[in-house]
């Protein structure tokens, strides 16, 4: 019995994990997809930026 319920803690922190894992993954794409297009829009204004 005590088997099992160590089972069922695992397995959900299992599922915790995956989950976070697949959101932490989904947020760095898109970051990095953000950052590259930000990144191409200042090249293309190159010449309007002065400092």
């Amino acid at each position: 019995m005590e088997g099992e319920k160590i089972y069922r803690t695992m397995k959900k922190c299992a599922i915790w994990n995956i989950a976070l894992g697949i959101t932490a993954i989904a947020v760095g794409v898109s970051v990095g997809v953000g950052t590259i297009i930000t990144g191409c829009a200042l090249l293309r204004r190159k010449s309007e930026i002065m400092f």
